[in-house]
């Protein structure tokens, strides 16, 4: 894929990404707080991948932390670090915000919590703000 189209391709992810923040608050305010920690974790996945392709790299799987550790060039992986706390707490929203089995005798609906989503909400807009800087 070109430079030029790598950078499309990146700015239609980013876009995505937002979109998809603001999905999350949606369901937030709806009191769907698992879907909303969800989105949240979709939401800065995409972003990172945004960036993954913004610099012609070929991004693949869902966690938020391998994004970042397994960036192919040093120096751009060094400006992905600082999103790594967020990165882990994230990807801890994956599988069971989903899942029913993803928890102990619970469902994602019974268990998650305004306060959660409130915090994966701004978790995911830091690292979405923070990669549509970088891009420019």
């Amino acid at each position: 894929m070109s430079l030029e189209k790598s950078k499309q391709e990146s700015e239609r992810w980013i876009g995505q990404a937002m979109a998809d923040l603001k999905a999350a608050e949606s369901s937030a305010a709806a009191g769907s707080y698992e879907w909303a920690c969800f989105q949240s974790q979709q939401a800065a996945e995409k972003a990172l991948k945004a960036f993954w392709l913004f610099h012609g790299a070929d991004p693949w799987g869902h966690s938020l932390v391998r994004l970042i550790q397994d960036f192919p060039e040093d120096t751009l992986r060094a400006e992905l670090a600082p999103f790594l706390r967020h990165a882990k707490q994230l990807d801890k929203l994956y599988i069971p915000t989903r899942y029913p089995n993803g928890l102990p005798d619970m469902i994602p609906a019974d268990v998650f919590t305004d306060e959660d989503a409130v915090s994966a909400i701004a978790m995911a807009r830091e690292v979405i703000d923070g990669i549509a800087a970088k891009l420019g």
